[in-house]
């Protein structure tokens, strides 16, 4: 696949989603490739379906026309899945996934099994917003589209610290800063600000948070009733994994969440010897080589020392 106008002969409808709880990657990949095909190919009809997005990202061109139900029983002539390492993780609407007349794949984890019919997958891309900047061609590329392929490199790399960054990146970044957008505002009030109980909940993770493995491994866990207390939900925890990460000695960083009752979310981010997917798969999740995800049931005791157990055969 060359690009998405090569994909589009004939094709009336459209159908664009990415994985549960949209991060910044995964919400500005797919707005971007909305907006482009709003844009560019007025004659299509396209739907974006996405979870709620967070707040932060709602400035972005097109956010208001999200759709997060999937209740109707549609069949598209054309579905792209974006950041999105397998269908399931589509959540519901992988329903039109299944029943699309073709599938497209774009996306940059190293865990994606190529689920499409046609499949974009540069695990050594920095973001999947990366990969639609090529997709999408400079030229088709508006400030407000810039945006949006904008706010989800800056968000997969860390604002261009971590090891996913290339030169590429850079040269991208600074091409999309030349259509107008204001990029250091972006970064500023969509990856740094944070909310006063945001820093009340980053304190009490980094306070619970305790060392193994010869202070290699750092972990911490926060619990329903702990949210709960500080009134945060979970897309309010961005980066407490990333700020364990930081700790001086520390090879691999887990974070645990509650997310119901005897099951919690984990995200790992390791510092090059720990292979992050590699562990986030022996447990049903994905990722890349230095960040990954998954979700397991049980005490949060257990689970730890379930982890440990895998991240020392490596």
């Amino acid at each position: 696949m060359r690009d998405f106008s090569s994909q589009l002969s004939g094709v009336k409808t459209v159908a664009i989603a990415g994985h549960v709880r949209p991060d910044g990657d995964c919400t500005g990949s797919c707005l971007a490739t909305y907006n482009y095909l709003k844009n560019c190919y007025p004659e299509i009809d396209v739907t974006l379906y996405l979870e709620p997005i967070p707040n932060i990202f709602k400035f972005l061109a097109g956010s208001g026309e999200i759709v997060h139900d999937c209740e109707e029983e549609k069949t598209y002539d054309l579905f792209i899945a974006q950041d999105c390492g397998d269908a399931e993780r589509l959540g519901k609407a992988a329903k039109y996934f299944y029943t699309a007349k073709k599938t497209i794949c774009v996306d940059h984890h190293i865990s994606n099994g190529s689920f499409a019919d046609e499949n974009y997958i540069f695990p050594d891309a920095s973001s999947t917003s990366e990969l639609v900047f090529g997709l999408i061609g400079e030229e088709n590329i508006s400030k407000e589209i810039a945006e949006c392929i904008y706010v989800g490199i800056v968000h997969d790399t860390g604002v261009f610290q971590y090891f996913c960054t290339s030169a590429k990146t850079m040269e991208i970044a600074g091409r999309l800063m030349e259509k107008g957008i204001d990029y250091s505002g972006i970064v500023d009030e969509t990856f740094y600000q944070k909310t006063f109980e945001q820093n009340q909940i980053l304190g009490r993770a980094l306070l619970n948070s305790r060392r193994y493995l010869h202070d290699t491994v750092i972990v911490s866990v926060i619990t329903a009733e702990e949210m709960e207390r500080y009134h945060v939900l979970p897309k309010h925890l961005d980066g407490i994994v990333n700020q364990l990460r930081v700790t001086k000695g520390a090879e691999l960083a887990v974070f645990l969440y509650q997310t119901e009752e005897g099951v919690f979310k984990i995200s790992a981010r390791s510092n090059g010897r720990v292979n992050a997917a590699k562990l986030a798969m022996k447990f049903g999740g994905g990722g890349h080589v230095r960040a990954a995800g998954f979700s397991m049931r049980g005490e949060p005791e257990e689970i730890i020392q379930k982890i440990l157990k895998e991240t020392e055969k490596d």
